[in-house]
């Protein structure tokens, strides 16, 4: 309940704040009346479409970091910090400079195979380093791993990106504005095509917390309880290619998100996947939009992206779980 309420508190205050601040009072008259005033286009054409825009790409995100970590099994894993970001980036300028794409519609799908092949790069050279294809090292090194493909990926695909925007200039106007993880200038057919690819990846999701919990005790104890690993981890790949693939396309690059609330949720929940999961979708949302309100506040009358902000805000926590971890290796 006091996460809803946040949520509520953070949503009317989105809707206030802008170029243009509304009062509260009028804010709440405009949510329940609609009609042709300035305030109330300003509110249901401008600010509510953004502000839910917000809402599902942080639960996206959220919920995408949450699963990545419980099947990794490392604290460490994150959309963008294990290269699905930089991948679903990547696949949007192949799109836009190779194709023509210029809306959600045009490159989603792109978005999506980007992170699926992102994602299986990476999980591939964990799996070869940590000597599960016949070159056995020692388990504690196997985050350390996936954290350095991940980071590796990023920089190869980013590199990649950096020269396709350098010789084609109208990919590269497309691509600036948009991969700085912003939610301004979003508009309602971005939201309603967004959605279905959220509301889909999301129920699949929460539907896979007892299989999570289960797989949190080994593949060779999952397996004895009846779960078929395998097929559970294929599920997990396809959630979390089209969470991370339609929120990258609907916003840009928002990273740190997929860090920052399973860490902080599970300091809450403890390990219960379930939990983590549910309230994820709370914590989520929760963060983006107060990174976008943050952004609008502090750089008036211009706005700080809501990508820049969560950066921020989750460079330090990474910093404090890379230490953390060392000594627990050590």
């Amino acid at each position: 309940m006091l996460g809803l309420g946040l949520i509520v508190i953070l949503v009317m205050t989105s809707v206030a704040v802008g170029s243009r601040p509304i009062p509260m009072a009028d804010v709440w008259d405009g949510l329940l009346h609609r009609d042709r005033s300035t305030e109330s286009v300003i509110i249901w054409q401008l600010r509510m479409p953004r502000t839910v825009l917000a809402l599902t790409v942080g639960a996206c995100l959220g919920v995408a970091g949450a699963v990545m970590q419980a099947l990794t099994r490392n604290p460490l894993a994150e959309p963008g910090i294990l290269g699905v970001n930089a991948g679903a980036a990547f696949a949007v300028v192949v799109a836009i400079a190779g194709f023509g794409a210029t809306s959600f519609t045009g490159y989603v799908w792109f978005a999506c195979a980007g992170a699926a092949l992102a994602s299986t790069l990476v999980w591939a050279v964990n799996q070869r380093a940590c000597g599960q294809l016949g070159h056995p090292t020692t388990a504690g090194n196997s985050q350390t791993r996936l954290l350095l493909a991940g980071v590796a990926l990023s920089a190869c695909l980013s590199a990649c990106t950096g020269i396709i925007t350098m010789f084609d200039e109208d990919a590269f106007d497309s691509y600036r504005f948009w991969v700085v993880g912003s939610l301004a200038n979003r508009d309602q057919s971005i939201l309603l095509a967004f959605l279905p690819f959220a509301g889909i990846g999301l129920l699949v999701a929460l539907a896979l917390g007892p299989s999570l919990n289960a797989l949190a005790l080994g593949d060779d104890q999952a397996s004895s309880l009846g779960l078929k690993v395998a097929h559970i981890r294929v599920l997990c790949f396809a959630v979390l290619t089209l969470l991370c693939g339609a929120a990258t396309a609907a916003a840009g690059p928002i990273a740190f998100v997929g860090l920052v609330v399973p860490h902080a949720v599970r300091l809450i929940t403890g390990p219960d996947q379930r939990r983590v999961l549910a309230l994820s979708l709370i914590a989520g949302p929760a963060l983006v939009l107060a990174a976008d309100i943050v952004g609008r506040v502090i750089a008036r009358p211009g706005e700080v992206e809501a990508g820049i902000v969560t950066a921020f805000v989750g460079a330090p926590v990474l910093v404090h779980l890379v230490l953390r971890q060392s000594r627990r290796n050590s």
